[in-house]
């Protein structure tokens, strides 16, 4: 490298930088970028709580290039060694960005105003950052809630980010997948993290575990799986579209989902108008509460959710029929919704839908945890490439997985009240 160098610049970060590979990533993002470096220090923690710390001199081509690779290595964690406060401009109309707003990652993030570092509150990806300064609050948000005179964060000066880091304690299916998503893996040792999982998230710290399904729960067999969780006090709160609902009423009233016997796959006779059949039930009664208070729906995935007072929402689409009297129609007070349901999350399930879980993916911090179950590679895939780098795929059906998720969450639940039951004796 030349002894001089005209576009450089010192950053630093900290953190565990190794097991974490926070500094991998950001030397990869280097490179990527066709950029250079030079590591000026480098000081490692010897103890598994103990952070690590690097200097490193990043250098461009030119200053586009140098600025290219700042803002790339400042979203993997890395911070200049003098911080400038954070730039805001006011939107000019309601929904409206000021050109340059900054976009942001579903990491913890800080912005630098005043002399002192404010936590960014409702992390999420791809939204923006305004700053009310007379109560110094910070808040990401999308571009709707956006008013006119809202102070926007601008440009990539005063934001800190904190990457994820991997759990000093390990923490079950997320110590144990060593990679992102897997085909490969033992299903029923997964299944059991999973369901041990969900077990502590619940009863350890009373944590919020939110559902997103598909009606691949319903075709694949898996629905009275999913009622069994709910019912044992496992759901706080299901995602879905009207498919799921339709499905799951055709399944409880006439034992089909598209048409077709769930237990043995059979066609039912005429079985291509059920899920219309379905649907006119529900229309009939007027909702699905409804069918539930008359006795019109007395099993299923709905039917758990109205009888234990769990809240769903289900979000229409294009392609719905009907849809039924509880679907939400409007995709942006859809999306307000789901927001609103997935407050306070600490476990997200994700069961076979694609765009429900991007969707969902989308409006969440870094710091939820998020199991992905998909039988296509490629499903998965998507949703980590998208940006929900924290979620944990597993590539498999969930008409097995779901069933084997319950059976040992099942046995958790006994062997732990077979203790209780015996350390009161003693």
């Amino acid at each position: 490298m030349d002894k001089k160098i005209n576009h450089a610049q010192e950053v630093e970060v900290r953190g565990h930088l190794i097991d974490s590979m926070i500094l991998g990533r950001i030397l990869d993002t280097i490179m990527d970028l066709k950029g250079d470096f030079q590591v000026l220090e480098f000081q490692v923690g010897k103890k598994k709580g103990e952070e690590s710390a690097s200097r490193l001199l990043i250098v461009g081509k030119d200053q586009d290039h140098l600025d290219r690779l700042l803002e790339s290595v400042y979203r993997e964690g890395a911070q200049p060694l003098y911080v400038d406060e954070v730039v805001l401009e006011p939107a000019r109309k309601d929904m409206v960005l000021p050109n340059g707003f900054y976009s942001t990652t579903n990491n913890p993030t800080q912005i630098y105003f005043r002399s002192s570092w404010i936590n960014v509150k409702n992390m999420m990806m791809d939204k923006c950052i305004t700053l009310d300064i007379k109560n110094k609050n910070a808040e990401c948000k999308m571009i709707r809630e956006i008013r006119k005179g809202d102070l926007i964060v601008t440009g990539e000066h005063g934001i800190r980010i904190i990457p994820q880091e991997r759990p000093r304690e390990g923490v079950d299916i997320f110590q144990f997948m060593s990679s992102s998503s897997s085909s490969e893996r033992p299903t029923q040792q997964i299944a059991r993290k999973v369901a041990y999982d969900i077990y502590n998230t619940k009863e350890s710290s009373h944590g919020k575990i939110v559902v997103v399904s598909g009606p691949v729960i319903v075709h694949s067999g898996a629905s009275a799986a999913l009622a069994q969780l709910i019912r044992l006090g496992y759901v706080d709160g299901l995602l879905a579209g009207n498919a799921l609902a339709v499905h799951d009423v055709e399944n409880a009233i006439m034992g089909t989902s598209l048409g077709m016997h769930v237990r043995d796959g059979t066609l039912a006779v005429r079985g291509h108008r059920n899920h219309m059949q379905a649907i006119n039930e529900v229309f009939k009664a007027g909702s699905l509460k409804k069918m539930v208070t008359s006795g019109a729906l007395r099993s299923g995935i709905m039917y758990e959710c109205v009888s234990k007072k769990v809240p769903y929402v289900l979000a229409g689409s294009i392609r719905d029929d009907g849809p039924i009297p509880d679907v939400v129609t409007d995709v942006v007070q859809a999306q307000r919704r789901y927001k609103k349901l997935l407050e306070n999350v600490k476990l997200v399930l994700m069961f076979s839908t694609m765009l429900h879980s991007i969707a969902v993916g989308n409006m969440l911090p870094s710091s939820v945890k998020v199991v992905a179950v998909d039988i296509s590679q490629p499903v998965v895939t998507k949703l980590l490439d998208r940006g929900t780098t924290q979620a944990i795929g597993v590539v498999t059906d969930v008409g097995t997985f779901l069933p084997m998720i319950v059976d040992n969450l099942t046995h958790i639940r006994t062997s732990a009240g077979n203790e209780r039951t015996q350390l009161q004796r003693n």
